[in-house]
């Protein structure tokens, strides 16, 4: 019986994987648009042209009208057309870029009744693409000091076995550990090979949003202690129901909360508590004592730089589609990374923008990028819509510890299984060294 239900767990977590995982289902009409040259880069000042097919049933639409918008991502575009494509087909000029970034090309046709839209994105010398946001004189202070103050408190671990989740190889708890205040909670799935000895350890942050967790049992039965967290100070193993209450009710839009204040926005609790996570996971008897990683993706990407960055534990770092970087973009005319603080042009002049402004500083992740020490790889795609490819580079360019890349340049906010296949072997042959 309990094979069943570990097959069946197996079954799920897979499922659930997928569900958050794979690329958009295939659409009724498809638009493709790439650029000529196979890896989408280009020397600022060169020329790009976009190939445009539009197909049914694989097969070329003919006589089927499209508009097109071409400009740097997340901008207003630079140029603005219509074209019927005798052919189904179409090569449109794209101009060049005068410094190092993106360009977009966004095309739009309509048919029987349905708006269809793709776009690509070309990137201009990304490898030269610089930070917009500055590095506080004081940020290694504040947060040398917050993560001192927050190692006071108690760790007040629970435990708790999940027989149900267990497999053959692993054990698996729900655990909670006291962090930011008292009585005040981080709630993670906890996965520990069953078999006796010393194993390098995981930590796995999350993406944004609000939901429960399962533990990552795929890494962990290649015989690494994994660490599963969520960010919101509520268990992981509730129902979805709940969660989706929590966030519509009194959490909406949690990532701006009290961004005019350094000392109380909402990502505080949350930074300085990935580092109690690698205190409770470092301070476990099966820990190795030497191997530590850190990954997540969007969110979850911004925390594995983060995290990083600040705890010299860590020993290596897999980063997917990192959100939260250089995030004054926007005030430079160019895309800033996810939440875009300072999109809204109007919310520039209002009062607290200055506030918020000095806050962003502290918690950007490009900023705890510089300070990374340890092997890093970072996978992401040109065509990201919500985490821009421009704050991306930025902060990649600022890394001087070894790095890679992996590039899936066509994905937007997703990832191709190929990407995941590489994040597990990736961190399996740096954990186990």
């Amino acid at each position: 019986m309990s094979k069943i239900l570990n097959l069946f767990v197996l079954f799920f977590i897979s499922l659930q994987t997928l569900k958050a995982q794979s690329p958009p289902s295939e659409k009724w009409v498809k638009i493709i648009v790439s650029p000529e040259r196979p890896d989408w880069k280009y020397v600022v000042g060169e020329n790009v042209k976009f190939r445009v097919n539009v197909l049914k049933g694989n097969v070329p639409i003919a006589g089927v009208k499209i508009s097109y918008e071409i400009g740097p991502e997340k901008m207003s575009p630079t140029i603005s057309k219509e074209e019927t494509l005798k052919d189904g087909s179409t090569i449109i000029d794209g101009g060049t870029m005068k410094t190092p970034g993106f360009l977009r090309c966004t095309v739009k046709t309509e048919y029987e009744g349905k708006t269809f839209k793709e776009w690509t994105t070309a990137a201009f010398s990304p490898e030269k693409i610089e930070p917009t946001v500055t590095l506080p004189s004081d940020f290694k202070e504040f947060w040398n000091k917050a993560i001192e103050e927050n190692s006071k408190l108690p760790m007040d671990s629970k435990i708790t076995l999940l027989p149900e989740r267990c497999t053959e190889k692993l054990n698996v708890y729900h655990v909670g550990i006291q962090n930011w205040r008292n009585g005040a909670k981080v709630y993670g799935i906890l996965s520990v090979p069953k078999k006796e000895g010393k194993y390098p350890a995981l930590l796995k942050v999350p993406g944004a949003g609000v939901r429960p967790y399962y533990g990552d049992i795929n890494i962990a039965s290649e015989g690494v202690v994994v660490f599963e967290i969520g960010i919101h100070g509520i268990p992981v193993n509730l129902q979805q129901q709940i969660y989706d209450d929590m966030i519509a009710n009194y959490n909406n839009n949690y990532w701006i909360n009290n961004l005019n204040d350094k000392d109380r926005y909402f990502y505080k609790r949350v930074f300085i508590g990935c580092i109690k996570a690698n205190d409770f996971l470092t301070s476990l008897p099966q820990w190795d004592g030497k191997n530590l990683g850190v990954t997540g993706s969007s969110q979850g990407g911004a925390l594995s730089l983060v995290t990083a960055g600040l705890d010299k534990r860590v020993t290596c770092a897999y980063v997917i589609h990192p959100a939260m970087c250089d995030m004054t973009g926007n005030l430079y005319e160019r895309a800033g990374g996810w939440p875009q603080p300072f999109a809204d042009k109007n919310s520039w002049k209002r009062a607290s923008h200055t506030d918020n402004l000095e806050t962003v500083k502290y918690y950007d992740a490009l900023n705890f990028a510089r300070f990374i020490t340890v092997p890093v790889m970072f996978s992401f795609g040109y065509n990201d819509d919500i985490c821009p490819p421009t704050s991306m580079c930025a902060a990649y360019n600022v890394i001087t510890s070894p790095k890679e890349q992996f590039l899936a340049v066509e994905s937007a906010h997703w990832v191709f299984n190929e990407q995941m296949e590489k994040q597990k072997f990736w961190l399996i042959s740096q954990l186990k060294k």
